[in-house]
């Protein structure tokens, strides 16, 4: 018979916090440096919007899982990001301090979404011991993969960041596999969503969809910016009716599937982030808007539940087709496009090259990382939550007016 009580945290959860935060604090005392800022202030609130309330709002479906799904992302956010500024200014400890401005600080969420959206795919699972170990070893397989990436294949930094989607779906598709429970052949019991839940979520995707176009913006240079808010807007619009339109005619009374859009409206700016530098024409974007949603409503209605059956892969936000697969169209979007703006044959030959080996290296330390991560988190000792105690916020936070008055 299962424990009536989730086991305790206190003797994980803040020896941990606290050791981080002081090793994260000492650090910055020692090697940490303002230099000449650069007004990114609107990109910088852009992108802390879309990762604290969009992410925040979009786990916050399951209708118990409220709390926990808004404020393990908030925790787990700040942490990564902390940890991504260190290590994204390792290079620099050497000769001289590290240094900090918006920009680095933007590029370190970056590295975050990505561990944001890989913690998608074991959401209502794990506790937030659990969720702290996957965002700073996801946050180091990220930037070990950028570096390699730079180093041996001289990808530019806005490529390398903006495969952070098949990054972090792979990812996460790793970690739920290993971490799969021989009683979860089907639905978590708490794993359902309500008019309220569902409400907050769709909120959070909102946030996501109107800050999106000023994300992809933010690594491109001055003069290509307004057509990269534009390509998104365009996709970001068509992905949104397509997913409207595949939901009537994929459910079987002929509503709309709210998960199921959530998780297809975003897909055409995922696609455009990735493939962002080569998009030059409108009917482009909007193209890549519609396939995208395609697929990823594909994904969502057949996929999901094929990965549960036949290979015991709970994917609880569905990120291989909200993420990946987009990801993975917007990375096969880019080779084709390069391929016919080329008119030297070496070029184009040299860049197929250097472009499947990027995917290649990155969905290898991926894959990997994901597989160190999950045996890592299997150890009994981070007192992973029982099957009764998924989805649940009373495993984790104290409610009063709940307690059981003996």
């Amino acid at each position: 018979m299962a424990p009536k009580y989730a086991p305790s945290l206190r003797s994980r959860l803040a020896p941990i916090l606290l050791i981080l935060q002081t090793g994260f604090f000492i650090i910055a005392a020692l090697c940490f440096e303002y230099k000449q800022f650069i007004r990114l202030d609107r990109e910088f609130q852009d992108v802390n919007v879309m990762l604290i309330l969009g992410f925040g709002f979009l786990f916050t479906f399951p209708v118990r899982y409220g709390f926990s799904g808004s404020g393990f992302n908030l925790l787990v956010a700040v942490i990564a990001t902390q940890w991504a500024l260190i290590l994204n200014g390792i290079n620099s400890w050497y000769n001289t301090k590290i240094r900090i401005d918006l920009k680095s600080i933007i590029n370190a969420e970056l590295c975050t979404m990505s561990a944001l959206i890989s913690i998608g795919a074991v959401l209502g699972k794990t506790n937030q011991v659990q969720l702290i170990l996957i965002a700073l070893l996801e946050v180091t397989g990220f930037i070990l993969n950028q570096w390699l990436l730079l180093t041996l294949l001289k990808v530019r930094p806005l490529n390398s960041i903006m495969l952070l989607f098949v990054f972090g779906s792979l990812f996460g598709l790793m970690l739920t596999w290993i971490l799969h429970r021989k009683t979860q052949e089907k639905r978590f019991e708490k794993e359902k969503f309500d008019n309220k839940s569902g409400l907050f979520s769709m909120l959070g995707t909102l946030f996501l969809w109107m800050f999106w176009p000023s994300f992809n913006s933010i690594l491109v240079d001055e003069n290509h910016k307004l057509r990269a808010v534009c390509n998104t807007y365009l996709a970001l619009a068509v992905s949104a009716v397509t997913a409207a339109a595949l939901a009537v005619l994929s459910s079987p009374r002929g509503k709309l599937n709210p998960i199921q859009m959530q998780s297809s409206i975003l897909s055409g700016g995922v696609t455009v982030s990735v493939s962002m530098s080569v998009v030059e024409h409108p009917w482009e974007a909007m193209a890549l808007g519609f396939t995208a949603a395609v697929i990823s409503a594909v994904g969502f209605r057949y996929l999901k539940n094929l990965m549960l059956i036949a290979y015991e892969c709970h994917d609880t936000c569905a990120v291989l087709s909200t993420y990946g697969l987009p990801g993975l169209l917007g990375w096969l979007v880019q080779l084709i496009l390069q391929i016919k703006n080329s008119d030297d044959h070496t070029v184009m030959l040299r860049f197929v090259v250097f472009h499947m080996c990027a995917l290649f290296i990155t969905i290898s330390v991926s894959l990997l990382t994901g597989i160190l991560t999950a045996f890592l988190l299997k150890w009994k000792f981070w007192r992973t939550p029982q099957n009764n105690k998924c989805f649940d916020d009373q495993a984790f936070w104290e409610f009063p007016n709940l307690v059981v008055r003996k």
